[in-house]
C-alpha cells in the first residue's frame, strides 16, 4: 500500500494561471517567466482536490501540489517547512490553514490587504497588552528585580543610595495602572469632542498647555490646571478662555518673559494668504479670572517655522529661537532684534543650555550642531561650536544636566545618547518605532527615566544610565486610519500638580486623559473610580 500524502485546495485562479502558462510555452516545451516546472518526482506522489470557493484555497505545512496542470505556479508548496511558503497575492491564515487573496477579486466586497492585515495583528497585540496591563501582579523589568532583594542589599551595603532609589523607580514603572481622568471644566454641558494634538508642561508641571483639533478645521489652544486632592488623586480643570485659529500649530514652549514660565510660545504656520507667525502670549490670557492687563503680547512673523526654544540663560535674556527651512533666527522678545544664521537643511529641534547661551539644534539631514550666541555668524559656519551626524532626520534633542551628554532622536527609530565632548554616541535605547513623524523625548533624570511615544503609539521608557527596556504602554485606543490621531501625547513628572503633587505618566488620547500613578493605592476621584480602586485593593489581597 502506498503513502498517503495530505490533500490541499488550490483556487482556480491558481488553475487557471497554469493553464495560460502551458500555453505560452515555446517551441521545445518551455517558457519564460518565474515559475518552473517542478520535478516529476514530487509531482507522481501528490494527489489534489478543488475547493468550491475561487477565493481561497487551504494549504498543509507539509507543502502539496495538485496535478501536473498547477504544479508549474506552485512549486515552493512542495517544501516541507512549518511555515507555508509565501504566494504573489495571497495571504496565509494560520489560524484557518488557507489561503485569501490579497487584491481585489471575487471577495470584493471585503478585500483583504496587506496594511489591513498588519492593523489586525498590531490590534491584538494591543489587547493582549491591557489585559496583562490590568492584571494585579506584572512582570518585574528586570529578572530578579523585587523590593524585599533590593532593601537587603541595601541593609547589607551592597547597593549605593543612588542605585537604590533608580531601581526602585523602576520597579514602580512596572506596577503603574491606568486611569481615566475628567477634565473638569465651568461649562460642564459640553464635553471635549477635539482630539488632543500637543500637551505642553511647565517647569513645575502645574499647568499644561494644550492643542487640540477641530473638527471644522484649525485648531482650539488653552491652559488645564493640574492639582493633588485631599484623598491623593489628580485634578485637571480648564480654564474657561480658549482660543481658535484656523492655521496649524507646528511647535510650542513655555517662555519666561517677566517670571518663570509667564508666557507661551506659539509657532503657526502660514495658511493661504495669511503668513505664519511667533507669537509670545501670556499665560494671563487664558486664566479664568480673565485680568484687565494680561501682560506683554507680541507676534512676530517668521514663516515655515519647525521648531523654537527659550533661552534662560541671563546673557541671552529673553530670547528666543526659531528653526526654519535652512535658517536658525535668534530673536529678542523685547526689542525685535534678530540674528539669522544660514544652515543647509531644515532645523526640526532645538534647545537651550543653561549654563551658557548656547543653542542645539537638530536637522533634517541628520545633522546635530550648536551655536554659541555670543559669536557672530558668519558664512563660513565657523560660529558652530560643535557638530556631529546622527543619521536621520532629528526629531528631538535634550541636554542632560551637567550639559556633557545629548539625547536625540530620529525618523529612523533610533535613540541615540550623544558625549558632546568627544561627539561621540555612547548608549543606544532600542525598540523606539518612528518612520517620518515628528515625535518628542522627555527625560526625568531624578527616577533616571527616558520616555518616548511611537508612531506605531505605543510609549516607552528605559533605564536612562543602561538603556534597558523597562516598559512598554500600549495606547488605550485603537490606531485609526490618520495614526496622527491616535498617537499619544504625555507628560512624565515626579511631581504632578506642584511640589506637593504626585508622581506618574500623564497621557492624552484622542478626547481623552489618563493618569498611570507610581502609587499601586491610588484614589481614583472619577464616579465608580473608588470602587474600582477598592476591587483592585481586593485583587492585590487575595493574590
Amino acid at each position: 500500500m502506498g503513502r498517503s500524502y495530505p490533500e490541499v485546495d488550490i483556487s482556480c485562479e491558481l488553475l487557471a494561471l497554469a493553464k495560460r502558462m502551458k500555453r505560452g510555452r515555446g517551441r521545445h516545451g518551455r517558457y519564460f517567466g518565474k515559475w518552473r516546472r517542478a520535478p516529476s518526482t514530487n509531482r507522481s506522489h501528490h494527489s489534489s482536490r478543488y475547493d468550491e470557493s475561487p477565493d481561497r484555497y487551504s494549504a498543509s505545512n507539509d507543502g502539496a501540489e495538485a496535478g501536473s496542470s498547477a504544479s508549474t505556479c506552485i512549486t515552493s508548496l512542495t517544501s516541507s517547512t512549518s511555515t507555508a511558503p509565501d504566494l504573489p497575492g495571497f495571504y496565509f491564515d494560520p489560524e484557518k490553514n488557507r489561503y485569501f487573496r490579497l487584491l481585489p477579486g471575487h471577495n470584493n466586497c471585503n478585500p483583504l490587504t496587506n496594511e489591513m492585515l498588519r492593523a489586525k495583528e498590531h490590534e491584538q497585540r494591543r489587547s493582549a497588552m491591557l489585559l496583562e496591563d490590568e492584571q494585579p501582579r506584572k512582570k518585574a523589568p528586570r529578572t530578579g528585580l523585587n523590593t524585599s532583594l533590593l532593601l537587603q542589599n541595601r541593609h547589607l551595603g551592597l547597593l549605593p543610595p543612588s542605585s537604590y532609589c533608580r531601581l526602585i523607580h523602576e520597579l514602580k514603572v512596572s506596577g503603574m495602572r491606568r486611569y481615566k481622568l475628567e477634565v473638569q471644566s465651568s461649562d460642564s454641558s459640553s464635553p471635549n469632542t477635539d482630539n488632543f494634538r500637543h500637551i505642553v508642561a511647565d517647569s513645575t508641571c502645574e499647568r499644561i498647555f494644550t492643542v487640540n483639533d477641530v473638527s471644522h478645521g484649525g485648531c482650539k489652544y488653552g491652559i488645564m490646571n493640574l492639582g493633588g486632592c485631599s484623598k491623593g488623586s489628580l485634578s485637571v480643570e480648564m480654564c474657561d478662555n480658549l482660543y481658535f485659529t484656523n492655521r496649524k500649530v507646528n511647535s510650542i514652549c513655555w517662555a519666561s518673559v517677566s517670571h518663570a514660565d509667564s508666557h507661551v510660545l506659539l509657532c503657526l504656520v502660514s495658511i493661504s494668504e495669511t503668513p505664519g507667525c511667533v507669537s509670545v502670549l501670556p499665560a494671563s490670557l487664558f486664566s479664568n479670572s480673565n485680568p484687565d492687563q494680561p501682560g506683554m503680547l507680541c507676534s512676530f512673523k517668521i514663516s515655515t517655522v519647525w521648531s523654537c526654544a527659550w533661552c534662560l540663560n541671563p546673557q541671552a535674556d529673553k530670547t528666543f529661537s526659531t528653526g526654519l527651512s535652512r535658517q536658525v533666527i535668534v530673536t529678542n522678545a523685547v526689542t525685535g532684534r534678530r540674528q539669522t544664521y544660514s544652515v543647509g537643511s531644515d532645523v526640526l529641534a532645538q534647545q537651550f543650555a543653561l549654563r551658557a547661551p548656547v543653542l542645539f539644534n537638530g536637522c533634517r539631514s541628520g545633522e546635530i550642531f550648536s551655536i554659541d550666541l555670543r559669536q557672530r555668524s558668519r558664512r563660513d559656519h565657523s560660529w558652530k561650536a560643535c557638530r556631529f551626524q546622527q543619521g536621520s532626520a532629528v526629531t528631538s534633542v535634550r541636554l542632560l544636566q551637567d550639559e556633557n551628554y545629548l539625547l536625540a532622536s530620529d525618523m529612523q527609530g533610533k535613540i541615540k545618547l550623544w558625549d558632546i565632548r568627544t561627539t561621540r554616541p555612547v548608549k543606544n535605547y532600542e525598540g523606539h518605532h518612528n518612520e517620518y513623524a515628528y515625535l518628542p523625548l522627555h527625560v526625568n533624570e531624578e527616577e533616571g527615566l527616558l520616555l518616548a511615544v511611537g508612531q506605531d503609539c505605543y510609549t516607552r521608557l528605559w533605564s536612562l544610565s543602561d538603556g534597558h527596556l523597562l516598559r512598554t504602554i500600549p495606547s488605550p485606543h485603537p490606531a485609526g486610519k490618520d495614526g496622527f490621531d491616535s498617537i499619544p501625547n504625555v507628560v512624565f513628572s515626579s511631581q504632578l500638580g506642584g511640589c506637593k503633587g504626585l508622581p506618574g505618566l500623564l497621557m492624552a488620547v484622542e478626547q481623552d486623559l489618563y493618569y498611570y500613578p507610581y502609587n499601586s493605592d491610588y484614589q481614583d476621584a472619577t464616579p465608580g473610580g473608588e470602587a474600582a480602586a477598592a476591587l483592585g485593593s481586593e485583587r492585590r489581597t487575595e493574590s
